[in-house]
């Protein structure tokens, strides 16, 4: 079984509202689109995480959506928060969601809503499904295949616990040395890899590092 990354793009005025929002704001990066029902139904229920702040401007733009029905929001200590939204889904959205179903690849959450446009998933099924699935993706929307390879769940489980940032911040890391043992990488080391300030670094890390711990508690499922 076989699992491919593909990396969407399209013009910004197909993207939905809210993409396009975190594409036009400083402050968010990406909106992960984690559980989903009635996908491709006339009205969707989803759950975003949503890196960025502030909230308000968002929520602002929320109640401007034509498309969104419903929603809530909850924050999160680490300048990021959740959003429940129900919604009609776009003509696009419903040939992109048709055209998967048609493929035989399944969705694997999450999908991720960059800052720089792009809509980045991952696709689980037969390797000669994978064809398929980008011959179908519809007109007005490029596929870019970014890996294929076998399908292992543990990287989408430790994956759906960072954002794209933090993830490429740990991989930095891991790749300076900084994780090494004795250490002989430093956040600067990172900062050099990741083009941006070494407290910006240190921060994609210790939120990382955060997310990554709080997961591995609170799934430990043997005596204390």
């Amino acid at each position: 079984m076989k699992y491919v990354r593909l990396s969407l793009s399209m013009a910004p005025a197909l993207r939905h509202p809210m993409h396009q929002f975190v594409v036009e704001h400083d402050g968010f990066d990406a909106s992960y689109l984690v559980r989903g029902n009635q996908l491709g139904e006339d009205v969707q229920t989803l759950l975003f995480h949503v890196d960025g702040h502030p909230v308000e401007p968002y929520r602002e733009a929320l109640e401007r959506a034509e498309n969104v029905v419903e929603y809530a929001i909850s924050t999160c200590p680490d300048e990021t928060f959740y959003l429940y939204v129900r919604g009609n889904p776009s003509e696009q959205d419903h040939e992109l969601v048709d055209a998967l179903v048609r493929a035989g690849l399944v969705v694997v959450s999450p999908i991720a809503y960059r800052d720089d446009g792009t809509i980045r998933l991952a696709l689980v099924g037969p390797g000669g499904t994978v064809q398929r699935a980008i011959e179908a993706v519809p007109d007005g929307i490029s596929a870019d295949v970014r890996e294929v390879s076998e399908y292992d769940s543990r990287r989408f489980e430790t994956a759906a616990t960072l954002t794209d940032r933090q993830f490429e911040a740990v991989a930095a890391a891991v790749d300076c040395g900084y994780y090494g043992d004795p250490r002989s990488g430093t956040t600067e080391d990172v900062a050099e890899r990741l083009d941006c300030a070494p407290g910006t670094a240190a921060e994609h890390l210790r939120k990382a590092e955060a997310r990554v711990m709080e997961r591995a508690v609170a799934e430990y499922s043997g005596p204390v």
